[in-house]
């Protein structure tokens, strides 16, 4: 039977000394832990965890040397088998489609019947590639459009002042994901590639080992609910500018709703894959009780970490794979949030709050929203796989078990500790909470500065002007001076 054991509890028990296990066990890990230049390595004394495993009689160890630590190995023959158990495929394929069909990331599935065990691939002259070309090709032309004429605007704006000026820099900041496109996504699509059969290849390892399939429970109508959802939100965060916006023309509008629905669709991506972690974590975790239950409980455990082990890499594919393009969707949204709340805030000090401050912050809601949400995600997920499932194991009542499988439960700790499961853009930074308060503080610092420097010409301002009426009531009054000299000296004559 398992069940939690306390810190106290492990300190009563070496006071009174009543379980030499646990004693034995705790000075085990502490001495461990004391050790500044230990390593983790999964393959030292395999031999003997080997034989601790199956028992000293020769002939379970001849039996069960054959089994794969890794566990059962994927072949090309499984293609058809790895069809039929990726549910994750077949409740996201909605969102994937969309992607192929607005040109964003055009990978393809091979067909049902192909002896391969890569079941997702991306070749650069492939049908959806090619229709993606066509399709970025003709987006090009309204956005180039209307991008020369915000330029040309900004260009000619250079007498207005600089609170004009700056709704052009927004419009055209919005632009540039449309146009790093190629480089962001195109380019990293075999990274894609490989994420998606890792989970094509875990489920049905998965399968095989815990003996029941992952469920993912309403991701088919959340996926086919976000795509909508996705062209709906860009339909109205675009057409409120148009209304909200005097300069934004309605046919300005066509060059931002695929860009925006790009932005959200990537958001849902994020959504859906975090959820997917988290969903596949706690099915592992409540499956561990099988495994301690086994007729060979570390050698289910083994498989257990593994499986746990290419979680983890799946998690950090994910950002790798998408390294580039949200990467540059985090500096879009970071430029066009603080630009637009400068816009805002100088405007409201000015002239007081219109439509057009309103529809900035529109803007910068939409744009918080979106970092919220894969920062929040990520850091969900990465609670769930990895503090969680810790939590699970430390909850093993370890003089329930043998040491063999004592052994595999500290490996298993250890395994967590040195294969944290992170959301890392391909190491440039990465997503959890912290990137959210971090970016806050970066523009409340840049709006500081900025208001500093609008406060300061808002003083200068202020000061010509009192010059201005100052020197006007002196002229005035010399001239009246002036005027009565002269009927003085005409009432003289």
């Amino acid at each position: 039977m398992l069940f939690w054991v306390s810190p106290r509890f492990f300190s009563q028990e070496l006071r009174r000394g009543q379980n030499s296990t646990t004693q034995h066990k705790i000075g085990q890990i502490m001495n461990r832990n004391n050790q500044k230049n230990w390593m983790y390595n999964p393959n030292q004394n395999e031999d003997m965890r080997k034989r601790e495993m199956f028992g000293q009689n020769e002939k379970d160890d001849k039996d069960y040397q054959i089994k794969d630590l890794y566990g059962p190995k994927i072949t090309d023959s499984d293609g058809a088998l790895l069809d039929e158990h990726d549910s994750f495929y077949i409740t996201t394929k909605s969102l994937l489609v969309l992607f192929q069909i607005m040109g964003i990331m055009p990978i393809m599935r091979v067909p049902r019947e192909a002896k391969t065990t890569k079941r997702t691939t991306y070749d650069w002259i492939s049908k959806a590639t090619l229709w993606a070309y066509l399709v970025w090709g003709l987006e090009c032309i309204i956005v180039v459009k209307v991008g020369r004429e915000r330029l040309t605007n900004f260009q000619q704006s250079s007498y207005k002042r600089f609170d004009e000026i700056i709704y052009n820099i927004i419009f055209l900041s919005i632009l540039i994901p449309h146009f790093l496109l190629p480089i962001a996504s195109w380019r990293h699509g075999p990274q894609v590639a490989i994420f998606k059969n890792m989970w094509t290849h875990y489920q049905l390892k998965y399968l095989k080992i815990t003996g029941t399939p992952i469920i993912f429970p309403n991701l088919y109508y959340l996926t086919w609910g976000l795509c909508v959802f996705s062209w709906g939100l860009s339909f109205t965060v675009v057409l409120s500018q148009h209304y909200l916006q005097d300069d934004f023309e309605l046919w300005h509008s066509f060059a931002y709703y695929h860009i925006i629905a790009m932005l959200d669709g990537f958001c849902s991506l994020w959504y859906i894959n975090c959820n997917a972690f988290s969903t596949a974590s706690h099915g592992l975790a409540t499956n561990l009780h099988k495994a301690l239950e086994a007729d060979y409980p570390a050698l289910k455990l083994a498989q257990y970490r593994h499986l746990w082990v290419d979680l983890s890499h799946m998690m950090q594919q994910l950002g790798r794979a998408y390294s580039n393009m949200y990467g540059i969707y985090c500096m879009v949204i970071f430029f066009t949030t603080t630009i637009s709340l400068y816009g805002a805030l100088t405007e409201i000090l000015e002239h007081g709050l219109s439509y057009k401050e309103m529809g900035l912050f529109v803007i910068v809601g939409y744009c918080m929203t979106l970092l919220f949400i894969i920062c929040n995600e990520a850091y969900h997920a990465s609670r769930k796989v990895g503090l969680e499932f810790q939590v699970r194991l430390l909850n093993v009542n370890l003089g329930a078990i043998d040491r063999s499988t004592q052994r595999e439960v500290e490996m298993f700790l250890v395994a967590i500790a040195k294969n944290p499961p992170i959301m890392n853009l391909d190491g440039f930074t990465n997503i959890n909470r912290e990137l959210f308060t971090a970016n806050i503080s970066f523009m409340s610092t840049y709006l500081i500065v900025l208001m500093q420097f609008k406060l300061t010409l808002l003083r200068q301002s202020a000061r010509r002007a009192l010059r201005t009426i100052v020197s006007a009531v002196f002229s005035t009054n010399a001239t009246m001076i002036d005027d009565d000299e002269d009927d003085d000296d005409d009432d003289e004559e």
